[in-house]
């Protein structure tokens, strides 16, 4: 089975931990970014199989993140799931608009988002998605 790199761009620190451990003790490897600066960065240096990214970041917002590395082409074809508090109508629509391939809502279920993952670093979406 092929390893998945996860770059998680979130700028709360004990989410970000938790998130990563979570991820770590699903066999990914992952890195982190506190901001959106550092993490186009390491998007575009590391070139992982998939982008966790918060919709609110402190020095630019999710969307302008995501249109911008899809606006790349050194990071376009990267998946980027959105990870936002915002579960509010046309909210996953907004995100899809920007670029992110899926979308998942805090409190996060690491399940979901773990099949999420999985799918998406195949080529593919989870069977219902849009």
């Amino acid at each position: 089975m092929k390893t998945i790199t996860v770059l998680v761009i979130e700028d709360n620190t004990p989410l970000r931990n938790m998130v990563q451990r979570s991820l770590l003790r699903l066999n990914f490897v992952v890195h982190v970014a506190a901001n959106a600066l550092e993490g186009e960065a390491l998007a575009t240096s590391l070139q992982p199989d998939i982008i966790l990214l918060d919709m609110h970041l402190p020095d630019k917002n999710g969307w302008q993140v995501a249109t911008e590395l899809k606006a790349n082409p050194l990071t376009q074809k990267i998946p980027i799931i959105a990870v936002t508090a915002h579960a509010m109508a046309g909210d996953r629509e907004r995100t899809i608009h920007a670029g992110c391939n899926d979308y998942v809502s805090k409190p996060i279920d690491f399940k979901l988002l773990e099949e999420k993952i999985r799918y998406l670093a195949n080529g593919t979406q989870m069977p219902g998605a849009d």
